[in-house]
């Protein structure tokens, strides 16, 4: 270890930064937010150190370095574009005591600046000693992804109740325990999710006797798994995938999202396919509620978002009803994810102001769908689930005064490596399906702004 970590409190404490460019300037803003009284040193300063002046946040010495200059700071970063200066400023500072940071030359100071997760008052510093900073900010856009932006009200949370909590478990052990259940159950959720006053309520309760043990409490993640891409899941969906219990997924969730899940979680396939179900919808919202009162942490993971024409409202509505904790992560839904890969915006000054999504699963052998509303001038249609219906679908479009000509598109597998794009006329559209296999699941786009894709399509390699 060539360094030694350490976190200083420089709250108050006199502190030099000597440069006035970009480099001294994000120094500064980081001095700052340590609660630093910063002095800047430089001949001249950048638009952003001007601002911190006359904002007053700073102190200014025009003027160039001298060695009386670092007398009374605690702490001195030398970041001028000098290197001989530079190692000057080091020179004096060690021999007079004060801390120094020299940039982009680690070994000439007597500290290094890390690259920082800022959850406060959860502090992480990622370092490399030095040796490649872009390495040390790699670790940290890894670790920023796994880490809460809410951490630190979680920690906060704890700092506000330790001694009730010391005094209701003498027993470490036990303390230990009830803080690791708090850590990762619903507590810690209702936080993540910005539920405040209902975490600290629940964390009363449990400290009180009022609810069942932590032991017993279960949470059902409702979580979108977005068009099919992994790579455009939320870093919250990542993270509650990562620590269910048990995961119900159905057919619409792509298999690469679907092996991010924690390797020894419990998988239940509950995909629905047209007039076959694995499990009717009333058993799985049944399903989710019998798990999540077994004190079990279940992921309901479904394809593009809950919300979206993905029953999500009927499976909470149960849960609400059993009084059984719960979160929703919105996903990427299909229509914008395979449009967005397609290159055909959904919206576009030129051609269309609004967009409508619509499901064009059939029922009872026809579409139950306001036709005069789907025909209104520059408008984007996306359907769902409408490859099925795609003759009824095109037939009523136009015979209720939508143009023949009007551009149209399906869009299969969208944002994976499978997708494929076949552009039309509506009148033409039926064609498609039979001219193609068309793989589920599909999107159809319906509009104007499909006569951009040939344009600003970037996705796909035909």
């Amino acid at each position: 270890m060539s360094h030694f970590p350490i976190f200083l409190k420089l709250q108050d404490q006199p502190c030099l930064v000597v440069g006035g460019g970009d480099v001294a300037a994000r120094k500064t803003l980081q001095l700052l937010k340590s609660g630093a009284k910063v002095t800047l040193l430089a001949p001249k300063i950048n638009e952003v150190l001007t601002t911190l002046l006359q904002e007053r946040r700073i102190s200014y010495l025009q003027q160039i370095y001298e060695e009386t200059s670092i007398a009374g700071m605690s702490l001195v970063i030398a970041a001028t574009n000098d290197s001989a200066v530079n190692k000057l400023i080091a020179q004096h500072a060690k021999a007079e005591k004060i801390l120094i940071n020299v940039v982009d030359n680690p070994d000439a100071g007597s500290f290094i600046m890390p690259s920082v997760i800022d959850r406060s008052p959860v502090m992480i510093a990622v370092s490399t000693g030095g040796s490649s900073p872009v390495l040390a900010r790699l670790l940290r856009s890894r670790l920023e992804a796994l880490i809460p932006s809410n951490y630190g009200k979680l920690a906060g949370l704890i700092s506000r109740f330790r001694q009730r909590v010391k005094g209701h478990f003498p027993n470490i052990k036990e303390r230990r325990r009830f803080w690791e259940h708090i850590l990762q159950g619903p507590v810690a959720e209702m936080l993540y999710a910005g539920q405040e006053q209902r975490a600290m309520h629940l964390l009363e309760k449990q400290l009180t006797g009022e609810s069942p043990s932590v032991d017993s409490s279960g949470e059902v993640y409702l979580v979108g798994g977005g068009p099919g891409d992994p790579d455009l899941l939320t870093f919250r969906a990542l993270r509650l995938m990562q620590q269910a219990d048990v995961v119900l997924y159905d057919r619409l969730v792509a298999p690469g999202i679907v092996e991010l899940v924690r390797k020894d979680a419990e998988r239940i396939y509950v995909g629905k396919e047209r007039d076959r179900h694995a499990l009717p919808q009333d058993q799985i919202n049944q399903l989710l509620v019998d798990l999540a009162k077994q004190g079990k942490r279940v992921l309901r993971l479904k394809g593009g978002d809950p919300f979206i024409f993905g029953r999500g409202g009927e499976e909470i509505d149960l849960l609400s009803e059993n009084n059984i904790p719960f979160q929703i992560v919105p996903g990427i839904t299909a229509a914008s994810g395979c449009a967005s890969y397609a290159g055909i915006p959904l919206t576009h000054r030129d051609f269309a102001q609004s967009c409508l999504f619509i499901t064009g699963h059939l029922k009872d052998g026809t579409m139950n769908l306001n036709w005069p509303a789907l025909v209104q001038p520059q408008q984007t249609l996306a359907v769902y689930m409408g490859t099925h219906g795609i003759e009824i679908l095109s037939r009523e479009l136009i015979k209720h005064g939508l143009s023949q000509n009007t551009p149209a598109a399906i869009v299969q597998q969208g944002t994976t490596s499978e997708q494929r794009t076949y552009t039309t006329i509506l009148k033409n559209l039926p064609d498609i399906p039979k001219q193609y296999e068309i793989k589920p699941p599909s999107m159809i786009i319906i509009g104007d702004v499909v006569s951009l894709h040939k344009k600003l399509a970037w996705f796909e390699s035909n």
